[in-house]
């Protein structure tokens, strides 16, 4: 049997000026830091989890909320 454990999940990549979409997503919700917004090149599963986890957000919630601040 072919199982896949990361169905459902898309990968991930930031795009753009990740300082600028910090700030926009510090000024659309107040309770993110710097802290939770630090991002190391190749860890943006930490990240995802990282703001899931301060906004009670799934996985999939924080792309979305993330894409959206790329095309901004």
């Amino acid at each position: 049997m072919d199982t896949d454990h990361n169905k459902g999940q898309e990968t991930f990549k930031i795009t753009g000026d990740w300082e600028q979409q910090s700030r926009q997503l510090k000024e659309q919700f107040f309770q993110l830091k710097d802290s939770d917004l630090f991002f190391d090149k190749g860890k943006e599963n930490e990240l995802l989890e990282r703001i899931g986890n301060k906004l009670s957000k799934n996985r999939e919630e924080v792309i979305k909320i993330l894409n959206d601040t790329q095309l901004l």
